[in-house]
């Protein structure tokens, strides 16, 4: 059995980046409904925060959904 290192490299390499990315999508997703939040307590609509969080999480669960097709197909 041959193990091509090169490819292994570059399948750690690039699922190394993309947990990075998702972990800070969702970092920005928890901390947008967070300040939602203050701006609620604030008497502020607090939308852009939301709307943001919404964008963040829909990114990951879409590269969530592409991945588990990946996998499956």
């Amino acid at each position: 059995m041959k193990i091509d290192w090169g490819a292994l490299g570059i399948v750690f390499a690039i699922a190394l980046g993309t947990v990075a990315v998702l972990a800070t999508l969702f970092s920005f997703g928890v901390r947008g409904l967070a300040e939602r939040v203050t701006a609620r307590e604030a008497g502020r609509s607090g939308t852009a925060a939301l709307t943001g969080a919404v964008a963040c999480f829909a990114v990951c669960a879409a590269v969530v959904c592409y991945g588990v097709y990946l996998i499956v197909a």
